[in-house]
């Protein structure tokens, strides 16, 4: 199927800026006509005979109608995005120019690009491999440091390595094994079991670490959810307030102020947090609108990856603990960040020697901003569980976690058929089944249907 793919011979056309006003557009042509194509509308030069990586200033021109004044980059295949022939025309940004230089283009042989295309052709002409592709999409969807970090770790080949040189040994030892089947009735064995065992258990510690990662990067690329629940009054809006330093939500020393949910985002550390600041708890209300708000509070709290439950510290502890043991029995599994509130009407002191039950409560002042820092990394510890860094590989993408649980499968079939001494035949199904699964993740292994799925989620220019 690839094969079939890979004989693309048409040259494509598509804006690869942002569509709108702005100082420059750039249009970018892919293909082995790309030189021609823009050649017939560029007659300060001869693009054809131009080296490569160079940039060429003059008028576009179809016929006696000048189109634009631009600047040409040219890029000579291989050495391009797409491992074809590639120009860019760098034009002035009006919506109005950048269409007529695209029509002109067409009507000179080109074609209007599909979503995701020039890099579907950089993985067909082998410049990337899948992971290294999708991984463009992430880092041009990136809204942090971290995201965009993990993409950019990625897009320069930090996953395809651990996944190749896996790969690579499996099929050594593939080939080491399916040569003993040749010379089944000499009674000898090529592959040294002993040196694959440590293989084996070398890939599954690896593969294991790489799905572990995936909850972080699951995370980093979409963000997480934070719910802010308590009682009316307790300063959960005055919170969200002051984490995003703007009057967001109104604050009002009337109990119940807040009826319906608000949701904001907030960057802590390079990670995306989705605060959801929610009515005030109280569930024996006798108005009506604020028992819906309650009911969706309770909804945003089950759906929230993180409870931030904030209690004021003037509140009985009785009460407080009761309601703490109260959401974890309900939900053990939840992470919690325990919050007590107004310090600034009792000490800090004071108010930890209280509630001592809650030793891993933060004492803050919404109202003053004290010990707000603190709360903040409190979040950011919460989400990386350890991780001190989100540089190196971590999964992000739900197709390659589901591809190395299948991995991981497999070499546990694996390892399982070296303890029972199962014969070569066997042993080298179950490492075929593995080779299939990694390959699937660097695309090595795919079908035009799923390459069209994947790359019709990027933007037309990309």
């Amino acid at each position: 199927m690839l094969g079939k793919l890979a004989g693309w011979d048409d040259t494509i056309v598509a804006l690869a800026t942002p569509p709108g006003i702005g100082a420059i557009g750039v249009i970018r042509i892919s293909g082995p006509e790309s030189f021609r194509v823009v050649g017939r509308l560029f007659p300060s030069k001869d693009l054809e005979q131009q080296a490569s990586h160079t940039l060429h200033v003059g008028f576009l021109k179809e016929g006696e109608e000048t189109l634009d004044e631009v600047v040409v980059s040219l890029f000579k295949g291989p050495r391009s995005y797409t491992g074809e022939d590639v120009v860019e025309v760098s034009c002035h940004g009006s919506p109005y120019v950048q269409e007529r230089v695209i029509q002109a283009l067409l009507r000179q042989g080109a074609r209007l690009a599909r979503a995701g295309e020039f890099t579907q052709r950089a993985f067909l002409k082998g410049k990337m491999d899948l992971t290294q592709a999708e991984a463009v999409a992430d880092l041009i969807a990136s809204n942090t440091a971290a995201s965009a970090r993990t993409a950019l770790h990625t897009i320069r080949g930090g996953f395809s390595k651990a996944l190749r040189e896996l790969r690579e040994q499996l099929l050594s030892f593939s080939a080491l094994i399916e040569l003993e089947l040749d010379f089944s009735q000499e009674d000898v064995e090529f592959a040294d079991r002993s040196q694959f065992y440590k293989l084996v258990t070398s890939a599954e510690g690896t593969v294991d670490q790489l799905l572990q990662s995936f909850r972080l990067g699951n995370v980093i690329r979409n963000g997480v959810s934070v719910a802010i629940v308590g009682k009316p009054n307790a300063g959960k809006s005055t919170l969200l307030n002051t984490l995003l330093n703007e009057n967001r939500a109104i604050v009002s020393e009337i109990a119940g102020t807040t009826r319906d949910t608000i949701e904001e985002t907030l960057n802590i550390d390079g990670i995306l947090f989705r605060l959801i600041d929610t009515a005030g708890i109280r569930m024996h209300t006798t108005d009506v609108i604020e028992s819906i708000g309650v009911g969706r509070s309770l909804e945003k709290m089950q759906q929230a990856d993180i409870v931030v439950y904030m209690f004021d510290v003037e509140d009985g502890v009785d009460e407080v603990m009761g309601r703490k043991q109260e959401l974890v029995l309900a939900d053990g599994g939840k992470r919690y960040v325990w919050v007590g509130n107004k310090v600034d009407a009792m000490s800090e002191d004071a108010a930890r020697r209280k509630f001592s039950g809650i030793p891993d409560a933060v004492f803050i002042s919404a109202k003053e901003g004290r010990q707000v820092d603190v709360l903040k990394q409190r979040l950011v510890d919460q989400v990386l569980q350890g991780n001190t860094q989100t540089e190196g590989t971590i999964v992000t993408n739900a197709r390659h976690y589901h591809a190395l649980q299948q991995v991981g499968a497999s070499l546990a079939g694996i390892h399982k058929g070296l303890d029972d001494r199962l014969p070569g035949d066997l042993l080298a199904l179950d490492i075929r089944h593995c080779l299939h699964y990694l390959g699937e993740i660097t695309g090595e292994i795919t079908s035009e249907d799923r390459l069209d799925y994947i790359f019709s989620k990027f933007c037309i220019g990309k």
